[in-house]
């Protein structure tokens, strides 16, 4: 049976687990307790550390709670009035895959006027990633994320993002969606006016600063589920969408990545090993606002949509 994770602010130091079933929510601790099921972490970070051994646990949870609603009440979680916390506490690296989606890539080069490129794979070009800051750059459902000091070009960029369950190191692409250990939705924010630096002569290695461009704090809204692999039949096939105060600015399926993610990983894992927990964000489609000329400003809800995996919602102050 389908279940997804959560995690959510407690009267706890550590957030807590939330479990998923349907539209019923139950706190992960308190209905294994209930259960009389033995599970040695209930945060999703520890959860993943042994995921394969987790996994058989959380089912067994899930068909004990489905069985017999009745007996798991008190476990139960308004999602409503819950304050939601990034899936992760502790996330490993965050791997992030540049243009990865052919109506992106031609959409982006009309609007900083260079020559739309070829597609890559004719070159023989590998794909290519950038890497944001872990646990400073996540940020939770309907957390208010401040527009870094000096920003006037904030952008939005819908992104399935995929957390890794198993450590893995030169990987086939066969083989690689094995290391999965569930998806999830993710907003990679781009500080658009610091991607070059305009005082610099552009010959200069100075020139270019990506960690200003990707790095902030709140950079990587992501959430608020985590669903298991096995409940996602591929991920090469899901709507994604993103609305922009109701507007719908993005409107895609990931069946339009240039390098699927099964791709991405081999390749990864050919020049670093990955390890549970780290994240890897696939690639947004056409729609973002560098390809408009329009920008975030305070008070504008974006709200990610990925089919089968929840609805993250961020607000921009």
């Amino acid at each position: 049976m389908k279940y997804q994770l959560f995690a959510y602010q407690s009267d706890a130091a550590t957030p807590a687990t939330g479990l998923l079933l349907g539209d019923r929510a139950y706190d992960l601790s308190r209905a294994a307790k209930a259960a009389s099921l033995d599970l040695p972490v209930t945060t999703i970070d520890g959860l993943l550390a042994d995921w394969k051994l987790s996994n058989v646990q959380l089912q067994t949870l899930v068909n004990q709670v489905a069985e017999h609603p009745s007996e798991y009440q008190a476990q139960l979680l308004d999602l409503n009035t819950l304050k939601f916390a990034p899936p992760l506490q502790h996330p490993g690296t965050v791997y992030a895959a540049g243009a990865n989606y052919k109506d992106h890539v031609e959409a982006m080069a009309r609007a900083i006027n260079i020559k739309p490129p070829v597609d890559p794979r004719s070159e023989g070009i590998p794909p290519w990633h950038f890497i944001k800051a872990g646990r400073g750059s996540l940020a939770a459902h309907k957390q208010v994320v401040k527009i870094p000091e000096g920003t006037h070009k904030l952008d939005w960029e819908a992104e399935l993002a995929v957390v890794i369950g198993r450590r893995a190191y030169r990987v086939s692409e066969d083989e690689a969606l094995e290391y999965v250990a569930g998806y999830t939705c993710a907003n990679d924010l781009s500080s658009r006016d610091h991607v070059r630096r305009g005082q610099v002569d552009p010959s200069s290695p100075f020139y270019y600063d990506w960690t200003a461009h990707k790095c902030f704090n709140g950079a990587c809204p992501i959430g608020p589920f985590l669903t298991p692999a096995e409940f996602v039949e591929t991920p090469e096939n899901l709507d994604i969408r993103l609305w922009r105060n109701g507007q719908l600015e993005q409107n895609s399926n990931t069946s339009n990545h240039l390098y699927g993610v099964a791709e991405q990983i081999a390749y990864l894992t050919q020049r670093i090993e990955l390890f549970p927990g780290d994240v890897l964000l696939t690639g947004t489609p056409a729609g973002v606002g560098m390809e408009k000329g329009v920008f975030l400003a305070r008070g504008d809800v974006l709200k990610v949509w990925i089919d089968g995996l929840g609805e993250l919602e961020t607000t921009i102050y």
